[in-house]
Protein backbone atom coordinates (compact mmCIF):
# COMPACT_ATOMS: atom_id res chain seq x y z
CA UNK A 1 0.00 0.00 0.00
CA UNK A 2 1.15 3.50 -0.85
CA UNK A 3 -1.52 5.95 0.17
CA UNK A 4 -1.73 9.60 -0.81
CA UNK A 5 -4.45 12.07 0.09
CA UNK A 6 -5.65 15.04 -1.92
CA UNK A 7 -8.59 17.38 -2.13
CA UNK A 8 -8.01 19.56 0.89
CA UNK A 9 -8.18 23.32 0.80
CA UNK A 10 -9.69 26.46 2.22
CA UNK A 11 -13.47 26.64 2.32
CA UNK A 12 -16.03 28.82 4.05
CA UNK A 13 -18.24 27.49 6.81
CA UNK A 14 -21.09 25.53 5.28
CA UNK A 15 -19.04 24.59 2.24
CA UNK A 16 -17.97 21.20 0.93
CA UNK A 17 -14.81 19.32 0.05
CA UNK A 18 -14.23 15.85 -1.32
CA UNK A 19 -11.03 14.19 -0.13
CA UNK A 20 -9.40 11.35 -2.03
CA UNK A 21 -7.10 8.60 -0.78
CA UNK A 22 -5.32 6.89 -3.66
CA UNK A 23 -3.27 3.71 -3.40
CA UNK A 24 -0.52 3.63 -5.99
CA UNK A 25 0.19 0.05 -4.96
CA UNK A 26 -3.17 -1.08 -6.36
CA UNK A 27 -4.09 -3.27 -3.38
CA UNK A 28 -6.50 -0.97 -1.54
CA UNK A 29 -9.49 -3.10 -2.52
CA UNK A 30 -8.40 -5.76 -0.01
CA UNK A 31 -8.36 -3.40 2.96
CA UNK A 32 -10.62 -1.27 5.07
CA UNK A 33 -9.80 2.43 4.86
CA UNK A 34 -9.93 4.84 7.74
CA UNK A 35 -9.94 8.62 7.64
CA UNK A 36 -8.39 10.57 10.52
CA UNK A 37 -7.79 14.20 11.35
CA UNK A 38 -5.48 16.12 13.61
CA UNK A 39 -5.94 19.75 14.51
CA UNK A 40 -3.08 21.85 15.90
CA UNK A 41 -2.45 21.06 19.54
CA UNK A 42 -4.95 18.19 19.55
CA UNK A 43 -4.68 14.42 19.38
CA UNK A 44 -5.44 12.58 16.17
CA UNK A 45 -9.14 11.75 15.86
CA UNK A 46 -10.72 8.88 13.94
CA UNK A 47 -13.32 10.29 11.58
CA UNK A 48 -14.65 7.44 9.47
CA UNK A 49 -13.95 3.93 8.24
CA UNK A 50 -15.18 1.74 5.40
CA UNK A 51 -14.77 -2.02 5.09
CA UNK A 52 -13.61 -3.52 1.83
CA UNK A 53 -16.40 -4.41 -0.52
CA UNK A 54 -15.77 -8.16 -0.34
CA UNK A 55 -16.15 -8.06 3.45
CA UNK A 56 -19.37 -6.09 3.83
CA UNK A 57 -18.60 -2.52 2.80
CA UNK A 58 -19.98 -1.25 6.10
CA UNK A 59 -19.24 2.33 7.05
CA UNK A 60 -18.55 3.95 10.41
CA UNK A 61 -18.51 7.59 11.50
CA UNK A 62 -17.56 9.51 14.57
CA UNK A 63 -20.58 11.24 16.07
CA UNK A 64 -19.55 14.80 15.21
CA UNK A 65 -19.56 14.15 11.45
CA UNK A 66 -22.60 11.91 11.10
CA UNK A 67 -25.01 13.30 8.54
CA UNK A 68 -22.37 15.65 7.13
CA UNK A 69 -19.55 13.37 5.93
CA UNK A 70 -19.83 10.37 3.62
CA UNK A 71 -17.11 7.79 3.12
CA UNK A 72 -17.02 5.74 -0.06
CA UNK A 73 -14.62 3.82 -2.24
CA UNK A 74 -14.03 3.00 -5.90
CA UNK A 75 -11.99 -0.18 -6.08
CA UNK A 76 -11.47 0.15 -9.83
CA UNK A 77 -9.65 3.41 -9.13
CA UNK A 78 -7.89 2.16 -5.98
CA UNK A 79 -9.37 5.17 -4.23
CA UNK A 80 -11.37 5.96 -1.12
CA UNK A 81 -13.23 9.22 -0.69
CA UNK A 82 -14.46 11.39 2.13
CA UNK A 83 -17.20 13.76 1.00
CA UNK A 84 -17.48 16.53 3.56
CA UNK A 85 -20.53 18.78 3.53
CA UNK A 86 -21.75 21.51 5.87
CA UNK A 87 -18.21 22.08 7.02
CA UNK A 88 -17.60 23.89 10.27
CA UNK A 89 -14.53 25.74 11.57
CA UNK A 90 -14.00 22.90 14.07
CA UNK A 91 -13.45 20.54 11.12
CA UNK A 92 -10.19 22.35 10.39
CA UNK A 93 -7.36 19.81 10.57
CA UNK A 94 -4.91 17.75 8.58
CA UNK A 95 -6.83 14.76 7.22
CA UNK A 96 -5.06 11.47 6.64
CA UNK A 97 -6.06 8.02 5.45
CA UNK A 98 -4.71 4.63 6.46
CA UNK A 99 -5.54 0.96 5.96
CA UNK A 100 -6.60 -1.89 8.22
CA UNK A 101 -7.82 -5.46 7.68
CA UNK A 102 -11.34 -4.34 8.64
CA UNK A 103 -13.08 -1.60 10.64
CA UNK A 104 -15.21 -3.43 13.21
CA UNK A 105 -16.77 -2.16 16.39
CA UNK A 106 -13.45 -0.86 17.73
CA UNK A 107 -12.54 0.87 14.48
CA UNK A 108 -11.38 4.00 16.24
CA UNK A 109 -8.68 2.22 18.21
CA UNK A 110 -7.73 -0.41 15.65
CA UNK A 111 -4.16 -0.45 14.38
CA UNK A 112 -3.89 1.12 10.93
CA UNK A 113 -0.99 1.00 8.51
CA UNK A 114 0.52 2.77 5.53
CA UNK A 115 -0.52 6.27 6.48
CA UNK A 116 -0.64 8.94 3.82
CA UNK A 117 1.06 12.30 4.27
CA UNK A 118 -2.20 14.14 4.90
CA UNK A 119 -4.07 17.00 3.29
CA UNK A 120 -4.92 20.27 5.01
CA UNK A 121 -8.55 21.27 5.41
CA UNK A 122 -9.23 24.79 6.63
CA UNK A 123 -12.76 26.03 7.26
CA UNK A 124 -13.18 29.74 7.77
CA UNK A 125 -16.04 31.21 9.77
Amino acid sequence: LQLAESGGGLVQSGGSLNLSCVDSGHTLRYYAVGWFRQAPGKEREAVSCINNSDYDGQTYYTESVKGRFTISRDNAKNTAFLQMNSLKPEDTAVYSCAAAPYCGGNWKSREYRDWGQGTQVTVSS
